[in-house]
C-alpha cells in the first residue's frame, strides 16, 4: 500500500465533517484510520436502503466519494493551499446487504500534484465484498 498521509488523520475531526449533510443523513462515521487508509462503516437502514429492501447502489456509491474525497484531502496536508474534489467515480455492486453495517476502506492507488486515485472496498460485517470502487480526485488551488 501507499503512505498516503504524512500525518494520521484524527476520527473525531473526519466525523465532524459529515454533519449538515449527506454523511450525516447516511449515518456514515469514520472509525479507523492510518498512514496507508482510512475506514468508515454505514448502517444498513431504511436511509440507505432501496425499495426492495436493500443496500441502495447510490448510498454506496456515497459511503465511497464520501470516505474517498476527505482521503484525498487528508492526503494534501499540510499543503493548505490546494484542496480535492471527485472528478470520476465507478463502482461495482457484487453482493446485496439487507442489515447491519457495511465497512469502508479506501487507499491510495496513485497520488499526483493534479490527480489522486483511490481504491473503496466495501464489504459487510462478515467481511464479504459487497461494493468495489474507484474515485479519482482533481487537486486543485484555492483562489
Amino acid at each position: 500500500m501507499i503512505k498516503a498521509f504524512n500525518k494520521i488523520p484524527d476520527i473525531e475531526t473526519l466525523n465532524q465533517l459529515t454533519k449538515g449533510n449527506m454523511g450525516e443523513v447516511l449515518n456514515i462515521r469514520f472509525t479507523h484510520a492510518t498512514e496507508e487508509y482510512l475506514e468508515a462503516t454505514m448502517p444498513v437502514f431504511e436511509n440507505t436502503k432501496q425499495p426492495y429492501g436493500l443496500l441502495h447502489g447510490g448510498a454506496s456509491v456515497a459511503l465511497a466519494e464520501t470516505i474517498a474525497s476527505v482521503a484525498a484531502n487528508c492526503a494534501l496536508y499540510p499543503d493548505i493551499d490546494s484542496y480535492a474534489v471527485g472528478l470520476e467515480i465507478n463502482a461495482n455492486h457484487i453482493k446485496s446487504a439487507r442489515s447491519g453495517l457495511v465497512v469502508a476502506t479506501c487507499n491510495a492507488l496513485q497520488l499526483g500534484k493534479r490527480i489522486s486515485v483511490w481504491e473503496i472496498r466495501i464489504t459487510n460485517e462478515a467481511g464479504s465484498l459487497v461494493c468495489i470502487s474507484r474515485m479519482t480526485a482533481a487537486i486543485l488551488t484555492k483562489k
